[in-house]
């Protein structure tokens, strides 16, 4: 089966019969344009978004039919797992992460890294409080920051301002 695009997700659907066919993805495969996978059930999938980069989430909705939904789900990773007492401390932590062009993720006040023991243990030698769990990373923080050494200021520098005014 061929899929060039998503027609929905699930937690914005009214499914009350019909059978959802997970489609398991790694979290670093949810932005491949082009990857053969099978679902839950065996199906084989073939994605094809030849125009966009398919910024696949959980649940999105890849296929319907009278009898059967095929929808995402984005499979657990051991991540490192970072809880920022203040936002200084967040603002640190994102620069140490970002510094290294690591994606980074976010769920409720954590930031979330796909496990990385150099990371873990330069976090955890900073004084950071760091934990190891298996956890779905399902919101990825994307920021637009200037190239280092451009004269404009960065987002790290702009958060320093803030939290220096602010505590």
């Amino acid at each position: 089966m061929l899929i060039q695009q998503k027609i929905g997700n699930i937690k914005n659907h009214t499914n009350n019969i019909k059978t959802i066919d997970w489609l398991k993805l790694q979290w670093f495969e949810t932005n491949k344009r082009i990857q053969r996978k099978h679902t839950e059930s065996g199906l084989e999938i073939a994605i094809k978004f030849l125009h966009e980069n398919p910024n696949l989430n959980q649940g999105d909705i890849l296929f319907e039919d009278e009898k059967s939904i095929i929808a995402i789900e984005i499979l657990p990773c051991e991540c490192i797992v970072v809880a920022p007492k203040n936002m200084f401390e967040m603002a640190s932590v994102c620069y140490e992460i970002g510094n290294k062009h690591l994606p980074l993720f976010f769920d409720k006040e954590e930031l979330l890294v796909p496990n990385e023991m150099p990371l873990y243990k330069l976090l955890t030698a900073q004084g950071y409080i760091v934990k190891q769990e298996k956890r779905q990373l399902l919101q990825p923080l994307k920021t637009t920051v200037a190239p280092h050494g451009s004269t404009n200021d960065t987002l790290f520098s702009k958060i320093m301002k803030l939290t220096a005014t602010h505590e």
